[in-house]
């Protein structure tokens, strides 16, 4: 590893706490209003590439609303050093799988981190289906859409 690269340990003395809080509470009220139109919280996914996918893995492992899914393409998990802080006895995602994707070539968010995050996940208790993709940067291919579409359908067909 070169010696200015940053590890995952590293990571939390970048995070800004209050900035990614506040994204994770203006997610559950997009949440929040889309139950009150009539739609079954367990009928929303929450995903997204690089820090979108990293605020949505943070938001869902710790959102109070069944969910779902949970995906993170190119993704980590915020504030992974105080993670069981935010994540209760209670938690109503516990059983919903997670999908991550990550190319190992991966020069901004290290394959490294996405790595570990599966890792991290699973020894709380969490399903993570984690994929690698030879020779990806960070960006996306074919075939990981196509595993991501996969699991989009299998998670909403299994809710009909």
């Amino acid at each position: 590893m070169h010696p200015f690269q940053t590890t995952f340990g590293d990571l939390a003395q970048a995070h800004d706490e209050a900035g990614i809080l506040k994204s994770r509470d203006y997610f559950n009220s997009l949440i929040k209003t889309e139950v009150e139109r009539g739609i079954p919280s367990d009928r929303i996914i929450l995903g997204g590439f690089s820090q979108g996918g990293a605020i949505s893995i943070f938001a869902g492992i710790t959102c109070p609303h069944k969910l779902a899914g949970i995906f993170g393409l190119s993704s980590y998990l915020l504030l992974h050093d105080k993670i069981k802080s935010y994540v209760t006895s209670s938690n109503s995602n516990k059983d919903t799988p997670v999908f991550m994707g990550h190319g190992d070539a991966d020069p901004l968010v290290r394959y490294e981190w996405g790595s570990d995050t599966a890792k991290a996940l699973r020894e709380m208790g969490w399903n993570v289906d984690f994929r690698t993709y030879p020779k990806l940067a960070h960006s996306a291919t074919p075939e990981e859409i196509d595993d991501l579409e996969a699991y989009l359908n299998e998670r909403l067909s299994s809710l009909t």
